[in-house]
């Protein structure tokens, strides 16, 4: 093909390292743009630096209005001016992680060998969590900051910040790990194959080389998400949004009304539930490319912390210095609250300085990004406590 036509999505904010990064699977990766955006200013000292690494599919417009969307940054309700990680106080920084879509090298990036130059598509190489860390610890550094007051992140996220503690203890204050866990269990790797094979079994995937006749895998891609998305919620949640509640009309056109009798169709949203899940899965396809889809999935199932320590968990943060606030929810199926466990178990036997808070609530995994106020108040708490012990405020 003459034209190439990948993801677009406008400008970003970019730092570009020529020198690249040789990944955990040997492969050198170079040069690498890392796509970014901050918020508040550095101190003199540069010593209130807030690193936020996002969960799997969101990005780097933590605090602002989205480019593509138009919606609110993901977590604008914590980011900001009087916010729990307050933007007058603290420099905050987010990225978009590597094999991303949203301005980081990633599967879309155009790649240029011999005579040919398109997207990396499939041909991208495995990457790892750690992988992304070392990407983004490239980042800080070419902000000119030696040492990070936090590291924060959720899901995925969360994953980034772990691998933060281990991979470079020395550079970062304290971490603030939310509903996540040191491995990636095998009921997780499990839900992400599904969403793997629904993208590779829709007729638009084409060897995943899709671009080449201006298609996406949008429906393959689309239950990808919804199923994700349904492991994001709680059974709780699901009944106090949807219930049974069926729509007024679906999809067929026929008004759907309590327990009605007649031709019931297969298809359609008849259900709230299901109308809602639709929504979830079209818009992620616009905004969403199904190879980094793939990639990413695959670096969260390889991540295990304690695979370089003989499987001692506890080894993998002998001697660390960062200071730890593990946060769970009472109604994470996906990450459950036991995971946390372990990881705060290892942190004492470690005899780390951990603090460990189990949230009360029914709204499942995703309640890091929902309004939860005990959330609100661990946080700004915890991140007043190291100021304080530090002399930042």
């Amino acid at each position: 093909m003459d034209s190439i036509t990948p993801l677009t999505i406008g400008e970003h904010r970019l730092a570009r390292f020529p020198e690249g990064l040789t990944l955990d699977c040997g492969k050198h990766l170079a040069p690498i743009d890392v796509a970014y955006c901050t918020y508040g200013q550095l101190s003199h000292q540069r010593d209130n630096a807030i690193l936020i690494c996002h969960a799997f599919t969101g990005d780097q417009y933590v605090a602002e209005t989205h480019p593509l969307t138009g919606k609110p940054g993901w977590w604008e309700r914590m980011v900001g001016v009087g916010k729990p990680i307050d933007t007058d106080k603290f420099f905050v920084i987010c990225s978009n992680v590597l094999g991303g879509c949203m301005g980081s090298t990633g599967p879309m990036s155009i790649h240029e060998d011999g005579t040919k130059r398109e997207p990396w598509g499939t041909d991208f190489p495995p990457i790892t969590i750690r992988d992304m860390v070392r990407a983004q610890c490239k980042l800080v550094r070419y902000l000119g900051i030696d040492k990070l007051f936090a590291v924060i992140g959720g899901s995925m996220g969360g994953m980034q910040v772990l691998e933060w503690t281990v991979t470079y203890p020395k550079m970062m204050l304290a971490a603030i790990p939310i509903a996540t866990a040191p491995f990636h269990s095998a009921q997780n790797i499990a839900f992400n194959e599904v969403g793997r094979q629904a993208i590779i079994a829709d007729p638009d995937w084409r060897s995943g080389r899709y671009w080449h006749e201006g298609v996406v895998p949008a429906r393959g891609l689309a239950v990808a998400r919804m199923m994700a998305h349904i492991t994001y919620l709680s059974e709780k949640a699901l009944m106090r949004k949807f219930g049974r509640r069926v729509r007024e009309g679906g999809s067929s056109g026929n008004k759907f009304t309590g327990n009605f009798i007649g031709h019931i169709p297969l298809f359609g949203d008849i259900f709230e539930v299901e109308s809602y899940l639709h929504y979830q899965g079209s818009s992620f396809v616009r905004r969403f490319d199904a190879n980094s889809y793939l990639t990413i999935t695959r670096a969260m199932d390889w991540f295990d912390l304690a695979s370089d320590y003989d499987g001692e968990l506890t080894v993998a943060f002998s001697g660390t210095s960062v200071l730890f606030c593990v946060i769970s929810f009472s109604s994470d199926w996906l990450f459950p609250t036991s995971a946390a466990r372990i990881l705060v178990r290892a942190l004492n036997q470690a005899t780390a300085n951990v603090s460990f808070v189990e949230i009360e609530t029914d709204k499942g995994h995703d309640a890091f990004l929902l309004d939860e106020p005990d959330l609100d108040r661990t946080i700004r708490g915890f991140l007043r406590g190291v100021a304080e012990h530090v002399g930042l405020y």
